[in-house]
């Protein structure tokens, strides 16, 4: 069984951090930190670009030598708001202190320089809705391929009410060959409403060598190295989840599964 599915490694501190090496690929990072008030996060970015999201509550950021002051308003990931997030180029450093309980997500890929330090959001962001009926869901869009904010990064949040579908109709961004398509690692940050319920994601090849259905709790990460990957609510239960993307070339292309092509085309 491939190493997919994550569980955070503890209530406080950095719960989650995923480096290409523990993932076996090339790109993407993903780290969680879960601070209580007064704690503090400080973290160099080396070589890498960074993409700092405030999920729930405060903090005071400092980063590539400026002070932000303090990032965040939503104090419940569900609440659905846009998030306050902050831009680091490579090559720089950033500290984050806890103003309330909070949690901080850190979105990593290669960086060569090509932005500047910046603020992303609440400002510009504004939730949308993707698909229809119970394949309907709310995007927050991040630092998607529209927004000329960073070298490698592909950021977005994503909320599927219950019941629904989500990262469907299933398809893949696992080969590099653009416009067609174009190769994307991607990490699943989730949470569940009410905390207590799960949700399901499959992770599966068109030729079955890779095929795992996981069933994720609050605050898990699901992997995607290859493959196709959709995601669903069970009635009763919201699904958020964090997205972070990475891969040679800025731009997200993807292929429809086989069974599923009529789907797309038919709600395109």
């Amino acid at each position: 069984m491939a190493n997919l599915l994550r569980k955070p490694r503890g209530p406080y501190g950095k719960v989650h951090d995923i480096t290409p090496a523990s993932a076996g690929w090339r790109y993407v990072g993903f780290g969680l930190y879960h601070l209580r008030a007064g704690d503090r996060a400080t973290e160099e970015t080396g070589d890498n670009e960074v993409i700092l999201v405030m999920v729930e509550g405060k903090a005071h950021i400092t980063g590539a030598g400026q002070d932000w002051g303090v990032l965040g308003d939503r104090m419940d990931v569900f609440e659905k708001t846009p998030p306050h997030c902050l831009y680091l180029p490579n090559g720089t450093d950033w500290q984050a202190v806890a103003e309330t309980d909070c949690v901080v997500a850190v979105c990593s890929a290669p960086g060569t320089g090509g932005h500047p330090a910046r603020r992303i959001g609440p400002g510009g962001i504004t939730l949308t809705e993707r698909g229809k009926g119970v394949n309907a869901r709310y995007i927050n869009n991040i630092a998607m391929e529209a927004e000329d904010v960073a070298d490698s990064l592909l950021v977005t949040e994503v909320f599927t009410p219950n019941g629904h579908w989500s990262s469907y109709p299933s398809h893949r961004h696992d080969e590099d060959d653009f416009p067609r398509i174009t190769y994307l690692e991607e990490t699943y940050y989730h949470r569940l409403n009410p905390s207590n319920g799960f949700g399901i994601q499959r992770v599966y090849t068109d030729d079955g060598d890779l095929d795992e259905a996981m069933a994720v709790s609050d605050g898990d990460v699901v992997i995607v190295p290859r493959g196709h990957h959709p995601c669903g609510a069970p009635y009763g239960f919201e699904m958020y989840y964090l997205n972070v993307m990475a891969g040679p070339l800025r731009k997200w292309r993807f292929v429809a599964a086989p069974e599923v092509e009529w789907i797309m085309e038919r709600d395109a």
